[in-house]
């Protein structure tokens, strides 16, 4: 049993997964300095000096002047400028992950643009062939 967990372990697919996972993560992280670090401060400095991380609504009708005062003291509150951070954060990744995508489909082969099975041998060959490699017999026009 050690045996097939260590086989599969070690394919290729599982190892491929394991650095996708790590570099998600450390892509995540650049994301969320872009949109905390650079994107936010500018539309904060536009909206009148705001700082998003500091946007809460005080459930507790308090009064408190900033979320740190609120938070200190115990008061429940909804964090909606994090809240607005964490969708830009999203936005970004999945335009990201949506070009990524793209790219990739791109240079996947086409249905039909592939290579195709000789009829007399079974052997791959080329679409655009117009006689077989292996067996030199003529093929059908496509």
């Amino acid at each position: 049993m050690i045996k097939e967990f260590r086989e599969f372990a070690f394919k290729g697919n599982v190892m491929d997964l394991a650095v996708a996972v790590i570099l998600a993560a450390a892509f995540g992280k650049v994301v969320n300095s872009l949109v905390e670090d650079v994107i936010m401060p500018p539309i904060g400095l536009l909206l009148g000096h705001v700082d998003f991380r500091e946007l809460f609504l005080d459930l507790s009708r308090g009064g408190y002047p900033t979320l740190a005062a609120a938070t200190a003291a115990g008061a429940p509150v909804i964090r909606y400028g994090v809240f607005l951070n964490t969708i830009i954060t999203f936005v970004i990744v999945a335009f990201a992950v949506f070009l990524l995508v793209r790219q990739v489909n791109r240079w996947i082969l086409k249905p039909g643009a592939g290579p195709k099975e000789c009829a007399f041998c079974a052997s791959m060959i080329p679409v655009k062939a117009k006689r077989c490699p292996h067996c030199t017999s003529q093929l059908a026009a496509a």
